[in-house]
């Protein structure tokens, strides 16, 4: 199964990983694409940048409830196609104990808003209006259900997850790191 396109070969990065294929894949015969491998391995070339993402991804998370937080942050990289993301937050959500079902229901959350709180479809609305502001901004009707549901200061500290989150899917997706190689709490 292909792209429809020849994946270009950069000098000095390589454009595909060489991972063997896992045991059950070998067991069924599945051939599965080849692992593209990233197109830089931004946080060592750029340290302190990395360094800044990781002070505002600790501060923006402060008083936020982790169980919302992994919800947000899951969704937020749905929305901007971050495998490495979804990956990540999802691996981090189940260890932490939250169900499959929940998981599994977030790109569709709209239609199955009785898996989630009042509070959590407050956020998760917020958070599409944050992550795809093309679509009008954030509404304001948008914005008062969330302060509803969030004091002040947890309601920018929510605010500055969701920004934190889209910040890492942006330098994720842009340096093409490679999803599924995660393990829950190896945020090395």
């Amino acid at each position: 199964m292909g792209l429809g396109y020849s994946a270009p070969t950069l000098k000095g990065m390589t454009t595909h990983d060489t991972t063997s294929p896992t045991p059950q894949d070998t067991a069924a015969g599945v051939e599965r694409a080849p692992v593209r491998g990233p197109r830089m391995r931004w946080p060592q070339l750029a340290p302190d940048v990395y360094k800044a993402m990781v002070q505002l991804d600790t501060a923006s998370r402060q008083g936020v409830d982790p169980v919302l937080l992994e919800l947000v942050r899951i969704r937020t990289s749905q929305l901007n196609h971050c495998a490495s993301c979804i990956d990540m937050h999802t691996k981090d959500a189940l260890a932490a104990g939250e169900s499959v079902q929940r998981i599994m229901q977030l790109s569709a959350w709209k239609e199955a808003q009785h898996f989630y709180t009042e509070r959590e479809l407050a956020a998760l609305e917020l958070t599409e209006s944050i992550t795809v502001l093309t679509d009008d901004f954030v509404p304001d009707e948008v914005y008062e259900w969330a302060a509803m549901h969030f004091d002040e200061t947890e309601l920018v500290q929510l605010i500055a997850a969701i920004t934190a989150m889209n910040a890492w899917n942006r330098f994720n997706v842009a340096a093409r790191t490679v999803a599924g190689r995660y393990q829950p709490g190896d945020h090395s």
